[in-house]
């Protein structure tokens, strides 16, 4: 499988949030980003796997809709 480094995400869930922060991962020549929240498949996913970003998510988009 042909992973794209600029593509591709890591988030540090659970107790790696407490230490210190692993080195950069580098698939490719090309650092992968390092993100708190993202969206998959529609979902919003947090770090500290809440549902507060989702939940706002989908209320914005309601609310927008009236």
């Amino acid at each position: 499988m042909i992973v794209n480094g600029r593509k591709t995400k890591e988030m540090p869930i659970g107790a790696a949030l407490l230490k210190a922060p692993p080195p950069l991962v580098i698939l490719n020549g090309a650092s992968v980003e390092r993100v708190t929240t993202f969206k998959l498949r529609g979902v919003h996913v947090a770090s500290d796997l809440k549902w507060t970003i989702h939940i706002e998510a989908i209320s914005t988009k309601v609310a927008s809709r009236r």
